[in-house]
């Protein structure tokens, strides 16, 4: 990712941002700045720190999928473009062999190009990209050669499998805008009645017949009242073909809004003639339905019954012929939120599976019978501290393929053999990128105040010296559902760790009671209780790193991002122990969240009724109703567009404390949903984040505070 284009507009930002800034802190600032960005452009020597702008430079590795006949793989790199006026995250597709001796660049253009997936003979890449309109699908020689369109519709494509025999290819995409439609919306007639005409998820099949196939020849496979589940990660999808092709196993639920997950069920789909079949229909939500080599038992995951947004799963197989189910061992997270199937050992014995399991992802393999096996165990994960991300298998099931990093490493390309897990490296995606030191982070654990034992991260300045007492900044994760794993410290994202470290900080990214990765009871003890124990466990966390001679207690900062946001703004109503404070799309009033957001059903499930029910519980948990007499300044960041955590859970709480005198800066982000997705945007937010706490903490004037 070049930035040197940038280097003029980002000294005219960063003069902008540090006006308050003592002389000296803002010219070593600077230099260092300026520094970072012309070594990293010249590529002549390392730059000295890291700084928003070189953190934007970090890539990003995708979709990392082997070829049937496990010699080659494809994988994606996604790279931030700031030239002129575009500002975007651009994804191309890249081919190596799979010892990663070859490795070239197989999609270009100015247009992403992502999802890659192998056609069962192995001479064909498919993808998904908007060279041309919506995201449509597309295909490629893997010899080279140009691409070729498969589909054009009026809607983005979902996700999308290939048949086994590579005929079709079966895809997802939201239903279009009708021609009345159309029409009504060029005229400003377009008045919408709310959850009337909902757009549902269709499945469709197009035929694939290599260059030929230009006609663009899709059919609808799926009508009625069935939304597709679509899950585009990875070459995983909420639905899978049949060994012989002739029937898709799919998740559907009653609309493809994010609500209405737990009504999901699963169906045998016909894929001459569309009738469906009726597998599993019951009160929990019934996902991620995979074939079993032979075809006769489908594995799925089975929530809990009511489903619960805290997440717990169970593994099940289902008997294609008569429907009867087998419950698999449970996991050590209760298969929760970031647990998911990658798919059937080519034996049929036992299914594989990735999950958190405190800082790290794994993967691991459950058998028909017996507790699950992690098969990541003795490559080096645990010990280098390193974490697996978006592990997928390919079609005939003898190779993973997945993005590998850890704290001071980024992500790469790797892959393995299924009979023996030894990673192999197959891409060099930093090759070119000179990177500082960057700062020493370690697990650390403590016990919260009832006794209930908590871990998290901990980052030190990058100069850190054993006595020192640094600026405190703690993280709060969002979710709550959440979890802090050891994944690259040097890349973007709201909170830039890497920078904070450089400018003399240490960082706490704590795991509390609520977060993923330590087991259903964990995260499901914040029930009826936001801002009560799991505060304590932050807290308290806080007080360890005090006691440890690392944090000066008198210059400690708190941020967050959406549930992260609403720890931050119930801490600046409960202390005054933090002398700044960043909110990020928080969740400042529970009752007001909850009759605006596109997930009303969170905070009924979280707190066990609706609020007219239980208003106290409403009342006493939200930062709103806490807010009198707040003093810490308060930075306040959230999407325009954001339906998730809604613009006014942010105007709430920027007009209390601007109303109080408390010194506050609201800052709103254009076009941008729940998380920002354009990289000016992100580079801006960091920034101000930085500037903020340097306002208040002077991170890099340790003696001056």
């Amino acid at each position: 990712m070049n930035l040197s284009t940038q280097i003029h507009s980002h000294q005219v930002l960063f003069l902008k941002r540090r006006r308050f800034l003592p002389f000296r802190m803002l010219l070593l600032a600077l230099i260092a700045s300026q520094g970072a960005i012309n070594a990293t452009a010249k590529g002549d020597e390392s730059p000295a720190v890291w700084t928003p702008s070189l953190m934007m430079q970090v890539k990003r590795v995708g979709s990392v999928v082997v070829s049937p006949n496990g010699k080659r793989v494809a994988y994606t790199v996604r790279q931030t473009v700031m030239d002129g006026d575009g500002s975007e995250y651009r994804t191309h597709i890249y081919l190596a062999d799979i010892q990663g001796k070859e490795s070239r660049q197989l999609t270009q253009g100015s247009k992403s190009c992502d999802d890659p997936q192998w056609s069962p003979d192995g001479k064909w890449i498919a993808f998904v990209s908007s060279r041309v309109g919506k995201k449509n699908l597309w295909a490629i020689s893997v010899d080279g050669g140009e691409a070729f369109q498969l589909t054009e519709l009026k809607s983005d494509i979902g996700s999308f499998r290939w048949s086994p025999k590579g005929d079709a290819i079966a895809f997802t995409a939201i239903d279009p805008a009708t021609d009345d439609e159309e029409r009504a919306s060029r005229e400003k007639n377009d008045a919408r009645v709310v959850d009337e005409n909902i757009k549902l998820n269709r499945l469709h099949i197009v035929n694939f017949t290599g260059p030929t196939s230009r006609t663009f020849s899709s059919r609808q496979l799926t009508a009625g009242t069935l939304s597709i589940v679509s899950e585009a990660r990875a070459g995983r999808s909420g639905y899978d073909w049949s060994p012989d092709g002739t029937t898709i196993a799919s998740a559907h639920t009653s609309s493809p809004r994010p609500d209405d997950w737990p009504s999901a069920d699963l169906s045998l789909i016909n894929v001459a003639d569309g009738t469906v079949k009726t597998m599993l229909n019951s009160k929990a939500a019934e996902t991620s339905p995979l074939f079993s080599p032979d075809g006769e038992q489908i594995a799925c995951t089975i929530s809990d019954d009511p489903p619960s947004w805290g997440g717990t799963r169970t593994v099940h197989l289902i008997s294609v012929a008569d429907g009867s189910t087998t419950k698999l061992a449970e996991t050590y997270d209760g298969f929760g939120r970031y647990s998911e199937l990658v798919g059937w050992s080519a034996d049929g014995t036992q299914v594989f599976f990735t999950e958190v399991q405190g800082t790290s992802m794994k993967l691991l393999a459950m058998p028909k019978q017996g507790a699950p096996v992690e098969i990541s165990h003795g490559a080096g994960l645990a010990s280098a501290g390193m974490s697996l991300g978006g592990v997928s298998l390919n079609s005939t099931r003898t190779h993973f393929g997945f993005g590998w990093e850890k704290l001071a490493q980024p992500a790469e390309a790797f892959v393995s053999a299924v009979e023996r897990f030894e990673p192999v490296i197959v891409s060099k995606v930093h090759g070119d990128l000179s990177m500082p030191p960057l700062p020493r982070t370690e697990v650390v654990r403590w016990k919260s105040s009832d006794g209930l034992d908590v871990e998290g991260l901990l980052t030190y300045p990058n100069d850190y010296k054993k006595g020192d007492k640094c600026p405190l900044l703690l993280v709060v994760h969002g979710g709550p559902m959440g979890v802090f794993t050891q994944t690259f410290d040097g890349s973007a994202g709201t909170y830039p760790i890497a920078a904070f470290a450089s400018k003399g900080y240490a960082v706490l990214r704590p795991n509390p009671r609520g977060s993923s990765g330590y087991g259903k009871i964990f995260r499901h003890a914040n029930y009826n209780d936001w801002g009560g124990g799991d505060f304590r466990d932050v807290m308290s966390g806080v007080d360890h790193v005090i006691a440890q001679g690392i944090a000066d207690p008198d210059r400690l900062g708190v941020m967050g991002w959406s549930y992260g946001g609403f720890m931050t703004s119930w801490a600046i109503t409960q202390t005054k122990r933090f002398r700044a404070a960043s909110v990020g799309a928080g969740v400042t009033n529970l009752m007001s969240f909850t009759g605006t957001s596109d997930i009303p059903g969170f905070i009924p499930d979280y707190f066990q009724g609706e609020y007219w029910d239980k208003f106290d519980a409403y009342r006493n948990h939200s930062a709103m109703f806490q807010i009198k007499g707040v003093t810490t300044p308060t930075l306040i960041q959230h999407g325009e567009r954001d339906e998730r955590v809604p613009l006014s859970q942010g105007l709430e709480l920027y007009n209390a404390l601007k109303r109080q005198g408390c010194k506050t800066k609201m800052i709103i982000y254009p076009r941008t949903p729940h998380g920002i997705e354009e990289p000016r945007l992100m580079l801006d937010c960091m920034n101000r984040n930085l500037d903020w706490f340097d306002q208040f903490l002077g991170g890099s004037d340790r003696k001056n505070p």
